[in-house]
This record gives C-alpha cells, structure tokens and sequence, in this order.
C-alpha cells in the first residue's frame, strides 16, 4: 500500500488538509487550485451566495466539463475516473471537517 502524505490545499482562503499517496501529491493540488479558481470565479460573479452553494455549483460545473470533455472525445478512461472519485471523496471529506464547530 502507498505511504500517505498530509497535503494542505487552500479553497477561497480557508485551510483544507488531505491525505492522499505521495505519487498523488501534484494532482492533488492541481485539482485543488482548479476547484478555487472555479469557486473564486463564481464567487465574483457575485449571483450566487454561500460556500455550500458555491461548491455545488462549481461541482456541476466541473463534472459538466467532465462529461463534455469525454464525449467530445468518445473515450473511457476508468483510471482518471477513479483519480477523479479519489480526490472528490477526499475534498469532501476535507470539507466536512471543516464544517464541524470545533469542541
């Protein structure tokens, strides 16, 4: 099993940590910095307010380029599609602990 590294990514200014496999790192972050630039953008935009409503809509936003990318493309790539479910389960796991008031 790949050794685990904790990786601290920012999303709109605030401190998430992740585990992930060393290896992963880069993506990781990646995803990370793509997720705030599109959460910063919708957030601009100044129409939609609140972070869990910010999240959802850059979520649908994102999976809607995802779909439109694999079609556009006719190809299944079910290793990506893991990495992707890897690292989505990990910002949200991430978030969740976020959202709890701390004791």
């Amino acid at each position: 099993m790949a050794e685990l590294t904790t990786v601290t990514v920012q999303i709109l200014g605030k401190p998430y940590q992740v585990s992930c496999p060393e290896e992963e790192v880069e993506a990781l972050s990646a995803s990370a910095r793509y997720l705030d630039n599109t959460m910063a953008t919708i957030k601009g935009s100044g129409k939609i307010v609140g972070l869990d409503r910010i999240a959802v809509m850059a979520a649908l936003n994102i999976a809607n380029e995802l779909l439109t990318s694999e079609s556009s493309h006719q190809e299944s790539n079910g290793s990506l599609d893991v990495r992707i479910t890897r690292v989505v389960n990990r910002l949200e796991v991430a978030l969740a602990k976020h959202r709890q008031p701390e004791a």
